[in-house]
């Protein structure tokens, strides 16, 4: 069809060098010209692809014409009701008049209702008791022959003033319309094959270039702006989160170990072999290889003791110990078992141990709250990491299977659990999060302990970002810290605070296939 009228428009150019009205053409198929609104929309697509390959020019032509509603047509057929009540009425003198009650069950309420007024107004009838009579013998039916005259033309000769009193009586609407007059283009011709936009390698082969029409190039015509990369939410926060860390002091632990030991990642930490955490409901536990590669043997000593006989002023947990638990590979639960690493190593240290990697990097920034004692080597650490974590959880609209957790630890002399709460307040105040507030929880590796919850004003409630508390001596001690050493640390989620500063409610649209590209290369960066 499109093809068929690009051809008749080319072929009507030729005959004639210019079309002056479209709505004089044939559309291909109907035996009518095109006069109708659908047959221009149809031309006009014919007229644009030809336009497109500068074959024709043309002109747009705005018209509106008038059509009648489906009251318009029922008048046309029946009469206006004016002439419908008029025509029911005895004449004045020759009959019962009829009362309204009579002339609405003649009628109809509608008919009656719309009619009788005009019928006044028009003199052609009046009243005679209780009832209606006619008044004249003879009328002119005005709006039946505007209406038919508005069916055939689309206007009205009379005027606006009644083209506006029958669109107010909704007996017709406008309608708007165009056509086009259409001149010959630079390329004129009365072939619509299209030319051709490459050159193939089958047309290089078989020589069929040689005879084939190709489209201009427009070496003016703006090319494809290029879309540069974009951070993600979780990037940006991160970064402010780790900047945060920098400017106080602390350096950034190592955290490349996704895999870890069931004794770095809960014995170390004091966490008893028989915890729910360490289920598989919780924890995903690796195949192959099953096993990991022991620890150093006095340590671990030290610790298999202290879990099942107590120690450092412990009771411990009276427990058998099993070494193959212990020795099990998962997917860490959480980075604090890198924390677990950095503090045997400055503990170690402390000891005079050889240990690997060079611990001083991770101390030489921090400052003791305490003066040192004569010939203490000890060295306060200030220690972060921000890194992946995984947890069997059910998702949710704020829990995944892999997420971020924000690690922190300090270790000096003289730390007490209103350095922690303090502490937290000024981190969650650096990232704009001014409403936290903290609940006392157990955790088998800190006492006290305490939940950190911020406010989230998307959800319109409190949404637990964390949790932190003081270590253990069972934890510290065996590693070799004095009795006068404390140790406090918290973990708190990197998605949660991104929720929060990017007012989004469900985690699953956050990271994961429900992501908006387009929102992430319009998100702003955060400034805390």
């Amino acid at each position: 069809m499109a093809e068929a009228l690009q051809k008749l428009i080319l072929d009507t150019l030729d005959a004639h060098s210019e079309i002056k009205d479209t709505r004089f053409l044939v559309i291909p198929g109907q035996s009518t010209p095109a006069t109708s609104n659908e047959d221009q929309i149809s031309i006009l697509g014919a007229l644009n692809s030809l336009s497109s390959r500068d074959m024709i020019a043309y002109e747009t032509h705005e018209v509106s014409s008038h059509v009648l509603t489906a009251e318009g047509d029922l008048i046309v057929k029946d009469g206006s009701h004016e002439a419908r009540v008029w025509s029911v009425l005895p004449a004045k003198g020759q009959g019962a008049p009829l009362t309204p009650v009579q002339l609405k069950k003649q009628v109809g309420d509608e008919t009656a209702k719309v009619g009788q007024g005009r019928a006044f107004k028009n003199g052609w009838i009046g009243k005679e008791g209780d009832g209606l009579v006619k008044l004249t013998a003879d009328i002119k039916d005005v709006t039946k022959i505007d209406l038919e005259e508005i069916a055939s033309t689309g206007t009205l000769k009379s005027g606006e003033k009644v083209l506006a009193d029958l669109r107010k009586r909704k007996l017709i609407t406008q309608k708007k319309g165009q056509w086009f007059t259409v001149r010959k283009g630079k390329d004129f011709s009365t072939s619509t094959a299209k030319p051709e936009t490459d050159l193939t390698v089958d047309m290089l082969t078989s020589g069929s270039w040689k005879n084939s029409t190709f489209k201009k190039y427009n070496f003016e015509a703006a090319g494809i702006p290029t879309s540069g990369g974009a951070l993600h939410p979780l990037l940006k926060v991160r970064e402010e989160i780790r900047n945060i860390f920098l400017e106080m002091g602390f350096a950034e632990m190592p955290t490349s170990s996704f895999v870890e030991s069931g004794f770095w990642c809960f014995d170390a930490l004091f966490v008893p072999q028989q915890h729910p955490a360490r289920d598989l409901q919780d924890t995903f536990y690796i195949s192959d290889p099953k096993h990991a590669l022991p620890p150093e043997p006095e340590y671990y000593k030290r610790v298999s003791e202290v879990h099942e006989h107590g120690g450092f002023d412990s009771m411990g947990y009276r427990a058998p110990w099993s070494d193959e638990e212990s020795n099990k590979l998962l997917l860490r639960t959480h980075t604090t078992a890198s924390s677990a690493h950095m503090l045997y190593k400055l503990a170690a240290k402390l000891r005079g141990e050889k240990v690997e990697g060079d611990i001083e990097e991770f101390t030489h920034g921090a400052e003791s709250t305490t003066a040192p004692a004569k010939g203490d080597d000890f060295k306060p650490a200030k220690l972060f990491s921000i890194d992946r974590v995984f947890r069997n959880e059910t998702m949710d609209a704020t829990h995944l299977a892999e997420f971020h957790q924000v690690e922190g630890v300090v270790a000096d002399r003289g730390l007490t659990l209103a350095a922690l709460i303090g502490f937290m307040r000024v981190f969650f105040s650096k990232m704009g999060i001014e409403r936290v507030r903290f609940k006392p929880a157990y955790n088998p590796y800190t006492e006290p302990s305490l939940e950190i919850f911020a406010f989230h004003p998307m959800l319109d409630r409190w949404v637990e970002v964390g949790n932190s508390g003081m270590f253990r001596p069972e934890m510290l001690e065996p590693m070799g810290f004095p009795k006068d050493v404390r140790v406090y640390g918290w973990g708190l989620s990197l998605e949660r605070p991104t929720m929060i500063r990017y007012g989004i409610n469900n985690i699953r649209t956050l990271v994961g296939h429900k992501v908006s590209i387009e929102g992430i290369e319009n998100s702003p960066a955060v400034m805390f």
